[in-house]
């Protein structure tokens, strides 16, 4: 069964906050972060993870209340919650660059399977059994909803939509086309092992070399933090001061503006599709 089945285990009933997790399921917001958390790999409930969405939001807010000036909780408690978001996507990404770091072993182990004489369904059973996380806890899936009666078009487009990379595709494709129409599957399989070897090393490469534009990103809020820390610091009360007039707010919500979209502008021309 796959993360999002209604039907949950013993041990999940009993997890910390069940009763907030069943409330959640309910609603869309439940239903759209359960399907996150699945992509990620992370062993959370949507529940345990509303839980402490709304601890770390009351905790910013009250940190940057007695911190820095009452004028700031809101706007650290909307980070709190951004951030939350965040870390989903963040865990994600790391999902699928591990997983796109597996697809040359994998494509090696179809081959060889198939060149055995195996039946793609079960080359797919035997690669989860071989393979470590996170690519084999996802054919382990896929080998679920083969034995549920799913087509192998439907199993690996579900595949390919938890984990959406240009590399999957090509591997997806390739393995339902082959088993349409037929053909050579095993030298389709090894020529699209070495172009994802050299794929791969190429990923690196530019991650190599796009590491201090990334540095550089988050480099530029914690100096704004640390500005307004060393503020405070030097003119104690200077930042209450300031938010109690409506010009001073206007000028810090100005400021933070410039820093959100100066670190969505660094993080996007740190992003080099290959």
């Amino acid at each position: 069964l796959s993360a999002q089945s209604p039907y949950r285990t013993a041990a999940e009933r009993r997890a910390p906050f069940s009763w907030l997790d069943r409330r959640v399921r309910g609603t869309r917001f439940g239903k759209r972060i359960e399907k996150k958390i699945a992509a990620t790999g992370v062993r959370l409930t949507p529940g345990q993870f509303t839980a402490g969405m709304t601890v770390w939001f009351c905790a910013a807010w009250a940190l940057a209340h007695l911190i820095f000036a009452p004028f700031f909780g809101p706007i650290a408690g909307l980070l709190a919650l951004w951030t939350s978001f965040g870390f989903l996507d963040w865990r994600r990404r790391v999902r699928i660059e591990r997983f796109i770091n597996q697809l040359p072993e994998l494509s090696r182990v179809l081959a060889n399977a198939t060149q055995a004489g195996l039946a793609l369904r079960t080359a797919i059973a035997m690669a989860a059994e071989e393979l470590d996380a996170p690519a084999g806890e996802e054919l382990k899936k896929v080998s679920s909803a083969l034995a549920l009666g799913h087509s192998l078009d439907d199993a690996l487009r579900e595949l390919q939509e938890r984990l959406p990379s240009r590399e999957l595709a090509v591997l997806v494709s390739t393995l339902i086309l082959s088993s349409r129409a037929g053909g050579s599957l095993v030298a389709s399989l090894r020529n699209l092992t070495q172009t994802l070897e050299e794929r791969k090393e190429t990923r690196r490469e530019v991650r190599t070399q796009m590491s201090q534009v990334t540095v550089t990103a988050y480099a530029v809020p914690v100096m704004g933090i640390g500005a307004l820390l060393l503020l405070d610091q030097i003119m104690p009360g200077a930042l209450a001061a300031m938010t109690d007039s409506g010009p001073g707010r206007i000028a810090v919500l100005v400021a933070l503006g410039m820093y959100i979209v100066g670190f969505a502008l660094i993080r996007r021309m740190s992003r080099i599709d290959v």
